[in-house]
């Protein structure tokens, strides 16, 4: 599988150039092409976006706003996805000191090329002014525009930095999260329900009562809600369980827990079963998961939960589950010989654990 750094190769800069050279007449294309693709190969993905920015200054314009502009024609001429972040790149790291302008730019590239890192900039540089702009962007008619409201004031976001001060005080996009909460586009309301993920790690009762007070009758903001919870749900958080009317005292017992092997190798399937059976004289709504405690490097063991079913167990009722998950390698996760630890939650609460060693080849 080629490396996704190539995504930014000779070829594309090529065609890069060529759109920039439509834009601006003075655009030298090969001094630029040669410029950008000296030392190629020694620079990662980030780098040679960054390093895109960069030499891209270099030959526009000096004056931001005439620069800007030829940015605005470009744009056009390129293909939209992870190499156009070329252009609200150079706006959050050269636009600084034309706020309003940059603000504007941004909002413009976010259907090209999110702007959701960029806009980051202008929120550490000014969080009130750049959040009442923000607040405008989230009743806007363009979904991606709407998006960028709610995933560039997320207070974790991922790759990026964090965002202190909305992390300290989750109210600060409340204004933003109310217009988004009942959005017709999935790629908003995943956001919404991203961003109120990031808030209940830090404010889990004030993510709660938030959402407590929106119209869950409605199935986009239901949905919305059910996937802000679900850290809270795997936690076994009351209040989040009591949204959905998942059983608070839940009482059932585990039955048959059972590892398909002792000890596999790299590469194998982790098979296990198990039934959960009820011993509460009345219904329990359910959410049932389970986690792999997986060998560290050094020799902990880090936890990793996993949904699998939600069910409604009637009196007396036993239910039977099984699951089979592939151990193998991957960027985000690399596996460690020796001892693993299986849980089975109900409701947040483990019901059970067994142990299984894991092997790798040599």
């Amino acid at each position: 599988m080629e490396p996704l750094k190539e995504m930014f190769n000779h070829r594309f800069y090529t065609g890069f150039a060529e759109a920039f050279g439509k834009a601006d007449r003075n655009f030298n294309t090969e001094s630029f092409i040669r410029e950008v693709t000296k030392n190629l190969e020694d620079r990662s993905l980030n780098q040679r976006l960054h390093h895109t920015s960069v030499v891209l200054q270099h030959h526009l314009p000096a004056d931001f706003k005439k620069a800007i502009s030829v940015l605005y024609k470009a744009v056009e001429h390129v293909q939209t996805g992870y190499t156009a972040l070329v252009f609200p790149g150079f706006v959050g790291m050269f636009g600084k000191e034309h706020f309003d302008l940059s603000m504007e730019a941004l909002k413009h590239f976010t259907a090209y090329g999110s702007s959701e890192f960029a806009v980051r900039e202008f929120l550490k540089l000014d969080m009130q002014k750049a959040l009442k702009i923000m607040h405008n962007w989230a009743a806007d008619g363009n979904h991606h525009v709407r998006r960028l409201a709610s995933e560039g004031s997320r207070p974790r976001l991922p790759w990026s930095f964090k965002l202190d001060a909305v992390i300290k005080e989750p109210s600060l996009t409340r204004g933003i999260l109310e217009q988004l909460n009942a959005d017709t586009e999935l790629y908003v309301r995943k956001s919404v329900a991203n961003h109120l993920n990031d808030i209940s790690k830090d404010h889990p009762d004030y993510m709660i009562r938030l959402v407590k007070g929106w119209n869950a009758g409605n199935t986009h903001t239901a949905w919305i809600i059910k996937h802000a919870s679900r850290s809270l749900i795997k936690l076994g958080h009351q209040d989040s369980l009591a949204v959905f009317n998942f059983e608070k005292n839940v009482k059932v017992r585990l039955d048959k827990f059972r590892l398909g092997a002792a000890k596999i190798r790299l590469g194998e399937e982790l098979l296990f079963s198990f039934d959960i059976v009820s011993e509460k004289k009345s219904a329990q709504k359910l959410v049932i998961d389970y986690a792999i405690h997986y060998r560290k490097a050094g020799g902990g063991l880090s936890r990793k939960v996993f949904k699998l079913k939600e069910a409604e167990l009637a009196p007396g009722a036993r239910l039977s589950l099984s699951k089979k998950q592939t151990l193998k390698d991957f960027t985000t996760r690399k596996h460690y010989a020796g001892e693993h630890k299986v849980d089975i939650i109900v409701n947040g609460s483990v019901m059970g654990e067994k142990t299984f060693v894991l092997a790798i080849p040599s």
